[in-house]
């Protein structure tokens, strides 16, 4: 089973991912990580990478469909995929064709977690995480038990991120959108795409992807 699995930040990608490698093992294969852990392994691709990243330039499609090619090489032809912020160019999206047959795979299902931008404002405006122990909190949503104090540690310290602010939320989602304009038009001529409300429960959310990957 490989899988593209979209959203932009606030959807829940990152936790429904983590469901289904915990739950399916299944592998995720996120860009910006494999991109760092190919230039510190010093592997062929991460070393042309780390060189256009020291000049300042963008790493081209080439590069990062190599990376993705390395990683695929490493996995059992039997382990599922879940592909985190890639394909996100139409010449990415055909690279990853050649990338999947040259090594007996299909891509199976795109998933798209849709969102309500004011909804997923509130969501991540009032997040919040113990300074102490990381533990994660809301302010409408899950708030501490006892007003000021962690409820896992008693720590009274709290943080937040400072890009989660209402502007910087705007922006990632009109980036999301310029990035999977060029993909999903693609993937939806080819029926692969099936949408899903984001903003439902997490446990909701997981349940209808298990019935897509069931189908």
């Amino acid at each position: 089973m490989n899988i593209i699995l979209l959203g932009p930040p606030g959807a829940g990608k990152g936790t429904q991912a983590s469901r289904l490698v915990e739950k399916r093992g299944m592998v995720q294969l996120s860009t910006g990580d494999m991109l760092r852990a190919a230039v510190k392994a010093g592997s062929p691709v991460g070393l042309k990478a780390k060189a256009v990243m020291e000049a300042g330039e963008l790493v081209s499609d080439a590069i990062v469909s190599g990376i993705i090619g390395e990683q695929l090489d490493t996995l059992d032809a039997s382990t599922g995929v879940i592909f985190d912020g890639y394909p996100r160019t139409a010449a990415q999206a055909e690279a990853l064709d050649g990338l999947l047959s040259s090594r007996g795979r299909t891509l199976d299902h795109v998933i798209e977690l849709e969102v309500d931008e004011a909804a997923l404002i509130e969501r991540i405006v009032g997040r919040f995480t113990c300074a102490q122990c990381g533990a994660g909190y809301h302010d409408v949503f899950k708030p501490t038990v006892k007003l000021g104090e962690c409820d896992v540690c008693g720590s009274t310290e709290f943080k937040r991120r400072p890009d989660d602010n209402a502007e910087t939320v705007r922006t990632r989602m009109e980036e999301y959108r310029k990035k999977t304009a060029p993909i999903l038009p693609i993937y939806d001529a080819r029926g692969l795409v099936t949408r899903i409300d984001g903003m439902a429960d997490i446990a909701v959310v997981g349940d209808q992807i298990d019935v897509i990957l069931d189908r």
